[in-house]
């Protein structure tokens, strides 16, 4: 069986911290793979948030999510912190993709919990037709933030 290998990007441009809490668990007692999705939706909106984006208003357009990969890596328990940074590369006029490293704390070095790529087009929803990005847009989400 051919696995999964997703090869991330060099310069992550946001990153966030966020507790698992016991609704992230399965009945294996360890972060279900539903919750990763739910873990980076919650990145992706705070990353998009920092720049004055949502997914129903980027720049005037909203996204729709296309397909997401993810590689797990290693499991991840209840109260722990996972930091989840994010980058957005590989911009056509109409999609890009987001990749996502998932990192906890363990025995004092940061250890790889996971990786995922989601790919994203731009979608005008009043219209039902998907929608180029203005190139204010691509800049903005390409380029890394001050401070973060």
């Amino acid at each position: 069986m051919a696995r999964l290998s997703i090869t991330l990007p060099k310069i992550f441009t946001f990153s966030t911290t966020i507790g698992i809490r016991i609704t992230d668990i399965n009945y294996g007692g360890h972060l279900g793979n539903d919750s990763v999705l739910s873990l980076v939706h919650e990145a992706r909106m705070q990353f998009l948030n920092s720049m004055g984006y949502t997914e129903m208003n980027c720049g005037g357009i909203g996204l729709i999510m296309t397909d997401a990969e993810i590689e797990f890596k290693r499991e991840v328990f209840y109260g722990e912190l996972i930091t989840i940074s994010v980058a957005a590369i590989n911009f056509t006029k109409k999609s890009f993709e987001l990749f996502y490293k998932m990192e906890k704390q363990q025995a004092e070095k940061t250890v790889l919990v996971a990786v995922v790529k989601t790919s994203m087009l731009g979608y005008d929803y009043s219209a039902k037709k998907i929608t180029a990005f203005s190139q204010e847009v691509i800049d903005n989400l390409s380029t890394p933030l001050a401070g973060k």
